[in-house]
């Protein structure tokens, strides 16, 4: 079990994500909430978390986690999907309970899953993900929890979107077969489907592909808006918490890679310019 921090700190806002894709995230949370301190942090050299087993992603998200309390910060965001289905109840009930009572640390699948009652008028609905997404049924629980038995839900897992973006395909026609590749299969498994959430965060790059070979009917939700109207909501509900979040107006890029490829690939998820450090791990 960590060790327990002290209470009542003040600090950044932390956002921490398997890979790159958090930067999507990170970009729409700094867009609606400007005035904030910053702390990102990318575990570059041990992603994709998405093929990983429940037990080795609860084991790195929790370093990350620990990590940016280290830092000081006392609100962590998981801008990962694949972290948030298979770490963030467990640090949510195990953790923080016990080491950071005060501190919290909030995920991207709930505040996504909200909005389904608002868009979808078939109620079927498709998720795109990581596979390891898809098997933790986090999408499927999450709705049913909300919404009882009155959705129907497809999960596909669609393994190849992330390695095309990350190695700069995403706008090649290269990546046209596996667009309409993973679209057809969910189409396929339930045409009466309305709406489909990329739940994966760094599906929205491959959102122009997405939107040209979906049926035209289909809503596509895309998280990183959502999120980050969610985390103002939060912060609204939560005036003790939000006084602990120093206003700065500043960003700190962190990865476990090498800073030169963090700030090269990078730049195909947000427009801002990104500067990094390297650190050797999360511990």
């Amino acid at each position: 079990m960590p060790h327990k921090f002290e209470p009542g700190c003040t600090g950044p806002i932390g956002i921490f994500d398997s890979g790159y894709g958090g930067l999507t995230i990170l970009e729409s949370i700094r867009r609606r909430l400007p005035g904030y301190d910053y702390i990102y942090l990318g575990d570059n050299a041990r992603a994709p978390y998405g093929s990983r087993s429940f037990e080795l992603v609860y084991e790195f998200t929790l370093e990350a986690v620990l990590h940016l309390f280290e830092r000081g910060c006392p609100l962590v965001i998981l801008a990962c999907n694949t972290a948030s289905a298979k770490a963030l109840r467990s640090i949510q009930q195990q953790i923080l309970p016990v080491c950071a009572p005060d501190r919290r640390v909030l995920g991207v699948i709930r505040p996504t899953v909200e909005k389904l009652g608002s868009i979808s008028e078939s109620k079927h609905v498709g998720i795109l993900a990581t596979q390891g997404t898809v098997d933790s049924k986090s999408y499927s629980l999450e709705i049913e929890k909300l919404y009882g038995s009155s959705f129907t839900v497809t999960e596909q897992a669609a393994p190849m979107w992330v390695p095309l973006i990350e190695n700069g395909e995403a706008s090649g026609d290269g990546a046209d077969w596996f667009v309409r590749k993973y679209l057809n299969r969910i189409m396929s498994a339930d045409p009466l489907i309305d709406t489909i959430i990329l739940g994966c965060t760094h599906y929205p790059i491959l959102l122009p592909k997405i939107r040209r070979f979906a049926p035209p009917h289909i809503n596509i939700i895309s998280q990183g808006d959502i999120v980050a109207e969610s985390l103002a909501d939060y912060l609204i509900r939560h005036p003790g918490m939000e006084k602990r979040c120093t206003h700065g107006g500043s960003l700190r890029c962190l990865t476990t890679e090498q800073p030169s490829n963090f700030v090269r690939i990078a730049s195909s998820f947000t427009s801002s310019e990104v500067r990094s450090e390297r650190i050797e791990q999360c511990k």
